[in-house]
């Protein structure tokens, strides 16, 4: 039986790149993100069976029918890579607005809470039962970068979060763990090849890394059986900042 993967933020970055990989590993694919035209390109580049559903999954009733069709259309779900986020501007803290507080929040956080929950409601009703989630976190979970607040405080919370659901979903044979990057080459980490600030107030370029080799983790940590599970791995470019950062 072929397996069903979801992605959200499919459209470009992180999530291309691991929907086609998925593709590539004979996944059948539900690529899901605001806008159709990217959720288009990407599947243009996915091996094998690919359905796009554009969602805006900040929203409840939204992701509540993403999810119905995913089940109308394949039946199951076997993988969700919780991957769409956004971050905010990065401003002093004392300059943050509330617009772009909750922006980054109901997209990394509540955004993620529902597409999990739906997709755990579906793997726990399902035959044979169970699936997994994997979550993007962000190094950021564990060390913020400066002006970050919205960012980090969500990657954080999305720490938890896989955990909680890691927890929860034992009695379904539901597996959740979180991927944490650092600065996969994409178009969110332009800024590092000219210059962004450190915590000491400097401006310095960053090295990045080839985002297939993301794609490849997260291959990897969908590719085990229920009963094995990778509950966090940090993927990052060898020489940057992270270790001693600080």
């Amino acid at each position: 039986m072929q397996k069903v993967a979801v992605v959200t933020g499919a459209g470009s970055g992180i999530g291309r790149a691991v929907a086609i990989a998925l593709g590539a590993a004979g996944f059948r694919l539900v690529l899901t993100g605001r806008r159709r035209a990217p959720l288009e390109d990407t599947a243009q580049q996915v091996p094998g069976s690919v359905l796009v559903l554009p969602a805006d999954i900040t929203d409840a009733e939204a992701v509540t029918a993403l999810f119905a069709r995913v089940r109308e259309n394949c039946g199951r779900i076997d993988l969700l890579f919780n991957n769409a986020g956004i971050s905010a501007a990065a401003v002093p803290f004392e300059e943050l607005s509330a617009q772009q507080w909750r922006a980054v929040i109901e997209t990394n956080l509540t955004g993620a809470f529902l597409c999990a929950q739906a997709a755990f409601r579906l793997m726990q009703a399902q035959r044979p039962q169970g699936g997994r989630i994997i979550n993007n976190g962000s190094i950021s979970a564990a060390v913020p970068r400066p002006h970050s607040a919205p960012y980090t405080a969500s990657k954080h919370a999305v720490a938890g979060l896989t955990k909680s659901i890691s927890l929860d979903g034992r009695a379904y044979d539901i597996a959740c763990g979180q991927i944490d990057i650092g600065n996969a080459a994409t178009a969110m980490a332009n800024a590092m090849q000219t210059g962004i600030q450190q915590a000491d107030g400097s401006l310095r370029t960053e090295p990045t890394f080839d985002s297939r080799y993301v794609a490849e983790a997260v291959v990897y940590m969908a590719s085990l059986p229920l009963d094995a599970n990778v509950q966090s791995l940090t993927i990052l470019a060898t020489k940057m900042p992270f270790v001693g950062r600080g």
